[in-house]
């Protein structure tokens, strides 16, 4: 599909996508997210680089759960603009494969197209890129609840206008994110029994009027889940992600969140995991997550 929309808006779709622009989640006005053009069930994209975004800062790239975090926010974009605007959407189930790692310093974009609505299911496909959308960061396949609930983000969700507010990384050189900003920015932290916690905050917030958690900060929680679970059972670096598949089984409430993962299997180059975040209740996730990583070469070892 070309980059440039060949449909005339009308006024009235003008009016929603206006909304839309001002009324998105939380988090996604706080990341500096902007929709900078539209169709009817399509996006465009510009996600700002912003240090705070690093996920590792050895290698100064971007954190897979920023890619996964936008890319969820723009299907969410393209939904709305396939609908009416009114009715609260959700996130069922959000899958990215990972083409490679994006270039530091450089803005991410995004094309996200709504290519099929049924009664109560939309279905969502998007791309991050840098300088074409030929060359891709990542891809994304989505699906999306529509009448979530019963919120209407034209009337009950304020508008959000002017900068961005900042994004800050509490310094903490010896701790488990010493080099992760990204993750130190979400304030998560060692858990019991090898768990991760993430504490609520309002820059993790997707619907303010629930207020419920973004579910692209649970991705990008439950693949730091998987990551600190590789590297401390294998004892390697940061692993590169390949591909995450989640599964949303019910809202993140304002009440912070616990995640925990496992290795599924371990081959030379390539591990399996499956990880899950939950809230009061162990026995009832909010999200499981099932991907691939790639483990990175020790120096001197051949290449594949």
């Amino acid at each position: 599909m070309s980059d440039t929309p060949t449909t005339t808006a009308t006024p009235a779709f003008d009016e929603l996508a206006e909304a839309i622009r001002h009324r998105r989640s939380v988090y996604g006005h706080i990341s500096g997210l902007r929709m900078d053009r539209f169709a009817s069930g399509e996006a465009w994209s510009t996600l700002p680089y912003r240090e705070v975004f690093v996920g590792d800062s050895d290698t100064g790239v971007i954190h897979g759960g920023v890619v996964t975090a936008m890319l969820d926010e723009s299907c969410g974009m393209a939904v709305q603009l396939a609908l009416d605007g009114s009715r609260a959407i959700a996130t069922l189930d959000l899958r990215i494969d990972y083409q490679k790692p994006a270039a530091p310093g450089v803005d991410i974009k995004a094309h996200a197209v709504c290519y099929r609505v049924t009664r109560s299911i939309a279905f969502v496909r998007a791309t991050a890129f840098q300088e074409e959308e030929s060359d891709p960061v990542a891809t994304a396949t989505a699906c999306f609840m529509i009448g979530a609930n019963r919120t209407n983000m034209l009337t009950d969700r304020p508008a959000f206008t002017g900068a961005p507010p900042p994004l800050e990384a509490p310094d903490d050189a010896t701790g488990l994110f010493a080099t992760s900003p990204f993750a130190r920015c979400l304030g998560i932290r060692l858990g019991e029994n090898d768990s991760l916690v993430m504490p609520f905050s309002r820059q993790i917030i997707g619907n303010p009027v629930l207020p419920a958690i973004h579910g692209g900060m649970t991705g990008a929680f439950l693949e730091t889940a998987a990551i600190v679970t590789v590297m401390r059972e294998l004892g390697v670096s940061p692993p590169k992600p390949i591909g995450l598949t989640i599964n949303y089984l019910r809202s993140g409430r304002a009440l912070d969140s616990i995640a925990s993962a496992s290795i599924v299997k371990q081959g030379r180059r390539v591990v399996a995991f499956e990880a899950r975040a939950w809230q009061d209740d162990a026995a009832k996730p909010i999200a499981t997550a099932f991907g691939h990583f790639m483990l990175r070469q020790a120096p001197g070892e051949e290449q594949d």
